[in-house]
Formats: structure tokens, C-alpha cells, sequence
């Protein structure tokens, strides 16, 4: 059940407010919070019965467990452990079933875990698989479907000053379309930079990013001025969630390579870590075979984008049947006869209402959803 590590009582309370709040279908929760809508009906089911104390997990611990290990048996597993510190589960299930066959031994699985209990053995640090698990929304079946983006963590170069590298990524074939060393990550260097990407190698169809500035802001639907213009780009806008840099694995298994070999120790100054990022990124497209792509390298399978960057920014459409506003210099809209607040993120920017029920509102900004605005009680639900 897809509810965030942290804080699912929290998102739990979340999914009943909006509920309850009338914007939302059940199907529409279902596909906003990544579960069942039988899960979602189990949950209301629960507050009813017994309100905010109802949405903690319950034990699942059963009351009885008719195929417990006999005491008895437990206690002689042990005591032949004692004897034999070194023998593990297989060997000493094998050799107990020998000395004493008419006794019904316990798996080995079992075994294991009698021992565990006792603090009789040892726990191993496993060792992690190779390759980082991607677990995210979005597929990548050619090149240029899903571009991944991120900052590496910021650090000081030789000269004291700070470096801020920005790395895009085709998912697909792992090329690295661009791994700069900027002073900072504002929202001018950053969009310069991609502007540079877009014109050498073309839109992809979706950007994935972390829920930082600037792919993201605090406002509604995490909508920031680099978002937008992804969205006036037609680029699809996807993030991982909060706190699980898991969802963009490659990206972050790449970004422990690049720390190794360009990083360790750091160039004087910023051109000089440049030119250290510089032949990474050609050592890592065209030389350096991976494993994840069948020990093929990324410049083998990638192809630029056939959708090219365009001159002019394509203004923002809607269908005829939505109600559009114009969004002020302090971030608010006017609604009949009263000014409300939406977002500064959308200054300037033209967004729409589609009615979906009497008094409910779905709220676009291009083709992206904002929220839901209730009429009624003039208030938005992100």
C-alpha cells in the first residue's frame, strides 16, 4: 500500500479531508494517493468507526498460531545450538531429525528464526544489488520519453567557491545530455541551461525531477516558473514523492559515479571542474559499457528528440467551454464580485475552471491540474 513512509496517519487524515470536503470521487483519491479504491473505502470505514484513531495501522498479529514450534522442541533446537555455535539451521534440523527421527522437527526457516529469538545468531549486512530499483510512474520505452533531472549536492572547489552541478539524463539509454558546474541553482542559470539541451537535442515528452527548487515550489500542484515553462513546452511534469530519491534510481546511482571520479578531490576553480564533468560525460556515453543496458553503451542507443525547440513559446489554449482568469501582479484572480488568492508562482499567467459539479471546479493551468476550487466556501483543494 503506496502511502508515504513518512507520515501515513498524516496522508490517511489528508485522503478524508479532501473526502469529505465534496471535490473529489472516490476513483479520482484512488488514482491522487497511488491506492485501491477498496483500500480507500477500508479507510473511511475505519474513521467512521473510531474517527482520527481509526487510520493507525493495527497489529496483524494473529490471536492464535495452532502450528507454534512446541516448547519442548524449541528448547532441545537450542540446546543443541549451544553445543554446536557453528552449525546453522539446515545442518542442525538434518542432524536432530537423525538422532531422533519420530520427533516432527520445525522447518529450517523456522529454525532460523528460534535462533534469532534467542539472539543465537548473527545478522549479516546484506549486500546491495547492483543496480538501484526504479519504482516511479512513468516508463521509458524509447529514447527522449523521460529526461531525468537533478542537482548533486552543492560543494566547494579549490578556490572556496560553491559548485552546483546540474545533470540531465535520457532514462531510456542513460546519455548524459549535460552535467554543468553552475554557481547556483536560481531559476535563470537553470533555464539557460536547459534552453541549451533543448535546442542541441530536441523536447522530450515528460521531465521527471525531486521537489526542489527550481523544478518545484511550495504553491499549488508544486508549480514553479521552470515547470511552467516546461508545460508552455508541451513537456509533461512528473516528480518522485518527498524524500524518496529511490523513485529517480539511476539517476542517483549515476550521480555516486560522477562524485568518485570528478569530485575526489575537487578542481581549483569552476572551469576547471568543467572540464573534469566534461570527460565523465564522454567517458560515461561513449566509452564506458553498462551493465543495465546489457554492457551496450548510452551513445549506442540514444537518437535525438524529432519534436524541436520552438522560436517562439507556443501560447497557453483551452477548450471553449472553460472559464478563464487572468492571474494579477499579487498572485490573485477575481471570481464574481471578490478577489482571491491562488499563487504567486502564476503572475501574469492566464488559468481555467472547468465545472465538474454544481459549485466544484476543476482549476488548469495549461494542461496540468491545479486543484479543485469549491465555489461555495471560495476555497482551493490541491
Amino acid at each position: 500500500m503506496p502511502w508515504k513512509e513518512t507520515g501515513r496517519v498524516f496522508e490517511r487524515t489528508r485522503f478524508i479531508e479532501n473526502y469529505l470536503s465534496g471535490c473529489y470521487t472516490i476513483a479520482e483519491l484512488a488514482a491522487r494517493y497511488g491506492v485501491s479504491r477498496r483500500t480507500l473505502y477500508k479507510w473511511l470505514h475505519r474513521h467512521d468507526q473510531s474517527g482520527v484513531a481509526g487510520l493507525h495501522d493495527q497489529s496483524r498479529a494473529p490471536v492464535g498460531s495452532p502450528y507454534r514450534t512446541p516448547d519442548a522442541v524449541a528448547e532441545a533446537i537450542l540446546d543443541y545450538r549451544r553445543r554446536f555455535p557453528f552449525m546453522g539451521p539446515k545442518k542442525i534440523v538434518a542432524r536432530l531429525a537423525e538422532l531422533e527421527p519420530d520427533v516432527e522437527w520445525p522447518a529450517p526457516s523456522t529454525v532460523g528464526d528460534i535462533l534469532r529469538r534467542a539472539n543465537l545468531v548473527r545478522s549479516r549486512v546484506r549486500r546491495r544489488p547492483p543496480v538501484h530499483p526504479i519504482r516511479v510512474p512513468v516508463k521509458a520505452e524509447a529514447p527522449n520519453d523521460v529526461m531525468t533531472i537533478d542537482f548533486k549536492g552543492q560543494f566547494r572547489l579549490g578556490n572556496r567557491s560553491y559548485c552546483y552541478p546540474l545533470t540531465i539524463v535520457d532514462r531510456y539509454s542513460r546519455y548524459i545530455l549535460a552535467c554543468d558546474a553552475l554557481e547556483s541553482n536560481a531559476y535563470e542559470p537553470t533555464r539557460t541551461l536547459f534552453e541549451r539541451v533543448f535546442r542541441t537535442y530536441g523536447l522530450p515528452r515528460c521531465i521527471l525531477s525531486d521537489n526542489g527548487s527550481p523544478f518545484a515550489s511550495p504553491g499549488l500542484a508544486r508549480l514553479s516558473r521552470l515547470s511552467m515553462w516546461w508545460l508552455r513546452l508541451g513537456i509533461g511534469v512528473t516528480r518522485i514523492q518527498p524524500g524518496r530519491p529511490d523513485q529517480n534510481g539511476a539517476h542517483e546511482r549515476m550521480h555516486l559515479t560522477l562524485k568518485e571520479e570528478t569530485t575526489r578531490p575537487p578542481a581549483g576553480d569552476s572551469r576547471g571542474q568543467q572540464r573534469l564533468f566534461d570527460d565523465f560525460r564522454h567517458v560515461y556515453n561513449d566509452e564506458r559499457p553498462h551493465e543495465a543496458l546489457e554492457q551496450r553503451r548510452p551513445v549506442t542507443l540514444y537518437a535525438p528528440s524529432p519534436r524541436p525547440f520552438p522560436e517562439r513559446l507556443p501560447p497557453v489554449e483551452y477548450p471553449g467551454h472553460y472559464e478563464t482568469r487572468k492571474v494579477d501582479h499579487t498572485g490573485m484572480i477575481r471570481w464574481k464580485d471578490e478577489r482571491i488568492f491562488i499563487s504567486h508562482t502564476l503572475e501574469g499567467e492566464t488559468i481555467a475552471f472547468e465545472e465538474v459539479d454544481e459549485g466544484i471546479w476543476s482549476v488548469y493551468y495549461s494542461t496540468l491540474l491545479l486543484a479543485r476550487f469549491d465555489a461555495h466556501e471560495r476555497k482551493f483543494h490541491s
